[in-house]
């Protein structure tokens, strides 16, 4: 193995890796030891690059999180309308529920610490202001809440929904009631 000075992505590495053991086993099963073998790095790399398991878990889910708020902004970006806008937010809720099951598992793995710890609570809370702010490009901020919910709650009901999911027709017109009061 590489020291760290020949290695400089190790730290990246052990976050990829963190993320990658959560989708898979759940934060429960997350250790030191599982995610240094999964990363191929020194055990002793785990508690040089990071103080602790809590600043693992939030940094590898601030990377988690960053990501997502791309895939908004993304979609949102490309909008020059305000059906555009609308559009776009349909794509994103298609993009997302048919995206990697990962990301699904690693959002819920979120929400879950989420619900339990405040710190957690606070890097959801982030997120969805950025997520919010991204769609306030396009929609005043009460719609841009109801919207951010929206896009949340169908994402999660398409990516589960394995016998009938809807379809665009449907996420394109919840999006229009929500975004023109009809």
């Amino acid at each position: 193995m590489a020291t760290g000075h020949a290695d400089p992505q190790r730290r990246e590495r052990i976050l990829a890796a963190t993320l990658d053991h959560i989708a898979e086993e759940g934060v429960a099963g997350v250790s030191h030891r599982r995610i240094a073998a999964r990363a191929g790095v020194p055990l002793g790399s785990m508690t040089y690059h990071f103080g602790g398991m809590d600043e693992l878990l939030h940094e590898a889910f601030t990377r988690f999180a960053d990501r997502i708020v791309a895939v908004f902004d993304e979609h949102l970006s490309r909008a020059e309308t305000r059906e555009g806008a609308r559009e776009a937010v349909t794509d994103l809720v298609h993009t997302l529920s048919d995206g990697p099951r990962r990301d699904l598992i690693l959002a819920q793995e979120l929400y879950t610490l989420a619900a339990r710890r405040p710190e957690y609570r606070q890097l959801t809370r982030a997120r969805m202001r950025r997520s919010r702010e991204l769609l306030e490009r396009h929609f005043d901020p009460a719609t841009a809440r109801r919207l951010d919910a929206l896009v949340e709650g169908l994402t999660l009901h398409r990516a589960l929904d394995d016998e009938a999911p809807h379809d665009r027709a449907l996420t394109h017109q919840a999006v229009t009631r929500i975004t023109t009061g009809a």
